[in-house]
C-alpha cells in the first residue's frame, strides 16, 4: 500500500465528512447565492455564510474582519497585493515566499512599486530578522510573510513581525497556506491586515477553496470584477466586503466541504506529532542532509538530500521502489532554495498530515536508509 507524504502540496486523504457534505449540495436543492430570493438561492447563501463564520471563528477574527472566498491562496494573495500596492509603494518580504507572492511582486515592480527581501541563512533557512529594519524605507507600505516555509517547515516568529509592523504602521499580510488548521492563528489583536489561506491543505477541505480573512477597512482596489447579483447597473465592483473580492459565482459545493473539514479539524483528537521522532531518526542516516531550523516551533515539513543525488532521482526511486509519494525540486520557492544552497538540484520534501502513522514513518526511514547505502 502506498504512503502519501506530499501533504504540503495538498492533503490527498480527507475526512469522510468532506465528500458527504459536497454530495449533499450536488444532489440537493442549492442555487446561486445572492442571485435571487427563492429557496435555492437562499440555501446556497446559507452554505457560504456558514463557511465564512467557521473561518472567522477558527482565526479568532472579530467584527473588524471579513472573510472573502477565492479558489485558492494564490488568488487571494494576488487580490490583496495587487489591490493594496500602488506605483511608488515599497514592500518588505522574505526569502521564504512562494511564487504566489513573488510573481505578483515582480509584476508590481514592473508597474512602479518596489520591494526588498529579508534573507535567510544557508542550510537552516533561518530568517535574518534584523534585516526588516534595514530594509525599511519612508515609502514602505506593507510586509508580506509566509507563516511557515513550505520548503523547511520552519515557523515565522509572527509576534516579532507583528510588533515591527505595528511600530512602523505597516500593513501585515500573512500567507497561512501551510499553517491554517495546524498552528493556531489568532487575529484578535487586529495587527494582521490580511491572512490568505487555502482550503485543500491542512484544513483538509477540497481543492478549489481558499480566500482571505482581512480587515474591513483595508484599502483595496478590486483585481477581478464582474457579477455580484445586487448592483447590476454599477460600472464598478461594489466596495463592500466580501463582494469587492467575490466577483462571480462562489463554489458552494467546495465551501460545504470546507465547512465540514474545518469542523473536523476543530473536533479531531489531538495526537503527538511524529515530526520530532522523524527528525531524530533522520539524523542517524549517514549521507543524508536535512535542511531547516529545528531549534524552535515548526510544522511537519522536511527537506532532505541524499549524498550528491538529484532530488528528482531520489523522489522517483522512493515512488517506483517503495510507493512513497514525495515532492522533489524547488517547491515554487526559488529564493529559499538559493539561500539553502540547493538551487542546482532542489530537495526531496516529505510532509505529514493527521493521517500519517508511525508505521508509515518507520517504512519511510527504512527506505531512506536503503537509498543512502547505495
Amino acid at each position: 500500500m502506498s504512503i502519501y507524504l506530499d501533504n504540503a502540496a495538498t492533503t490527498a486523504q480527507k475526512p469522510a465528512v468532506v465528500a458527504e457534505a459536497m454530495t449533499t449540495i450536488l444532489t440537493g436543492e442549492y442555487g446561486n447565492p445572492s442571485r435571487g430570493a427563492h429557496g435555492y438561492s437562499l440555501a446556497g447563501y446559507r452554505v457560504a455564510e456558514k463557511a465564512r463564520n467557521q473561518l472567522k471563528e477558527l482565526f479568532k477574527a472579530d467584527k473588524r474582519y471579513e472573510v472573502a472566498f477565492t479558489n485558492n491562496a494564490t488568488v487571494a494573495l494576488n487580490e490583496v497585493l495587487k489591490g493594496l500596492i500602488q506605483a511608488g509603494d515599497h514592500v518588505i518580504t522574505t526569502a521564504w515566499e512562494h511564487n504566489s507572492v513573488l510573481r505578483p511582486l515582480y509584476q508590481l515592480e514592473a508597474a512602479g512599486a518596489s520591494f526588498d527581501v529579508v534573507s535567510s541563512e544557508a542550510l537552516t533557512g533561518r530568517l535574518n530578522y534584523q534585516e526588516f529594519a534595514e530594509k525599511l524605507r519612508p515609502e514602505t507600505k506593507a510586509v508580506i510573510c509566509n507563516h511557515a516555509s513550505n520548503v523547511t517547515g520552519t515557523l515565522l516568529d509572527l509576534e516579532w513581525v507583528k510588533t515591527f509592523c505595528a511600530e512602523h504602521k505597516l500593513y501585515l499580510i500573512i500567507d497561512v497556506s501551510q499553517t491554517a488548521g495546524v498552528v493556531p492563528i489568532d487575529l484578535s489583536d487586529g495587527k494582521i491586515a490580511a491572512a490568505c489561506f487555502t482550503g485543500h491543505k491542512s484544513l483538509y477541505g477540497p481543492q478549489g477553496t481558499g480566500g482571505v480573512c482581512l480587515l474591513k477597512d483595508l484599502p483595496l482596489e478590486p483585481v477581478l470584477t464582474g457579477g455580484d447579483g445586487m448592483q447590476s447597473f454599477s460600472k464598478v465592483q461594489p466596495k463592500e466586503l466580501p463582494t469587492l473580492l467575490e466577483a462571480g459565482t462562489l463554489n458552494i459545493p467546495g465551501l460545504a466541504g470546507l465547512t465540514a473539514s474545518i469542523q473536523w479539524v476543530k473536533e479531531k483528537e489531538e495526537k503527538a506529532t511524529l515530526g520530532d521522532y522523524f527528525y531524530h531518526e533522520l539524523k542517524k542516516i549517514d549521507g543524508l542532509t536535512i535542511y531547516g531550523d529545528f531549534s524552535g516551533p515548526r510544522v511537519d515539513v522536511f527537506s532532505i538530500n541524499i549524498k550528491d543525488a538529484e532530488s528528482a532521482i531520489v523522489s522517483d526511486l522512493l515512488w517506483e521502489e517503495f510507493e512513497i509519494a514525495t515532492r522533489p525540486g524547488y517547491h515554487c520557492a526559488p529564493l529559499m532554495h538559493e539561500a539553502l544552497g540547493t538551487a542546482d538540484r532542489g530537495t526531496v520534501r516529505l510532509s505529514f498530515s493527521n493521517f500519517t502513522t508511525k508505521a508509515e514513518v518507520d517504512t519511510v526511514l527504512a527506505a531512506l536508509q536503503n537509498l543512502a547505502l547505495r
